[in-house]
């Protein structure tokens, strides 16, 4: 594999993305929903309304349990604590974020380049298909991965600034960095890897998008679950899903490869 054939496929890539920056909108919108909608809901609607999510008796017992694999709850005085447990579990709406930008991005890579006719002379170039999938994924991958840390800096000055003292040091924890940090980009990359492989056997981006649908309904479930107290995702759970969602990773970039047919697609598409 040509590293250099990469690194210019990925400028290729990138430049087309600015040309046409509407791609992006979505993913942004998302992001900024992601930020704020915590605020308003833990912050801003309880201290409008003059409630108190301290005297919640329902929320007070998921955070005595959560406080088993989240010490830090303890040390917070009751308040404090509800925002901090709340403001961790609204971290699962992040994932999403580059989930949908890449899947974006990466079926706009493909099938958009079918429809305006750049994609067969491209095809008609030394470059191994290996070569152009790594390429395509990677100017995909690499601009819903900064937007979605650029949200995560929004949101971490936004906890600052409004949320009780205390519940931002609650949130730096080794959580939040497999969260965010690793199983936010896998489950990214693994979408993007499988909407790379639809996108070769269709002709419109919105078929190929609908994939994401496949990782974001598990991460909502994740959500609603610990919210309403079902079970708590540990740090050792987020390592063994971020595992397997590295090998489906692996077995979609075997089968991208495989669907990713040159000549069927030359024939096939004009």
């Amino acid at each position: 594999m040509n590293l250099d054939r990469i690194r210019v496929l990925m400028g290729k890539e990138l430049r087309e993305f600015r040309a046409s920056p509407s791609i992006l909108i979505p993913v942004l919108i998302l992001v900024v929903i992601s930020a704020i909608l915590p605020i308003l809901v833990v912050v801003v609607i309880p201290n409008a309304t003059g409630t108190s999510m301290a005297n919640d008796r329902a929320l007070h017992q998921v955070i005595a349990r959560a406080a088993t694999w989240m010490p830090q709850l303890a040390r917070l005085p009751p308040q404090a604590a509800a925002e901090a447990f709340l403001f961790q579990q609204f971290l699962f709406i992040f994932l999403i974020a580059p989930i949908v930008g890449a899947v974006s991005l990466g079926a706009y890579s493909v099938v958009g380049e079918k429809q305006q006719r750049t994609l067969e002379p491209l095809l008609s170039t030394p470059v191994s298909t290996a070569e152009l999938l790594v390429a395509k994924a990677l100017a995909a991958f690499l601009p819903a991965l900064a937007i979605e840390a650029g949200g995560l800096c929004v949101y971490a000055v936004l906890v600052a600034t409004i949320g009780s003292p205390g519940v931002l040091d609650v949130l730096l924890t080794t959580r939040t960095l497999m969260l965010v940090g690793v199983l936010g980009p896998c489950a990214a990359l693994a979408a993007l890897q499988a909407t790379i492989a639809v996108s070769s056997r269709v002709h419109d981006p919105r078929s190929a998008q609908q994939i994401a649908v496949l990782l974001v309904a598990p991460l909502m479930v994740m959500f609603i679950g610990q919210i309403v107290g079902a079970f708590v995702v540990t740090t050792p759970m987020l390592a063994a899903v971020t595992a397997a969602v590295g090998a489906l990773w692996v077995l979609l970039v075997l089968l991208s490869v495989a669907l990713f047919d040159r000549e069927s697609i030359l024939t096939r598409w004009k």
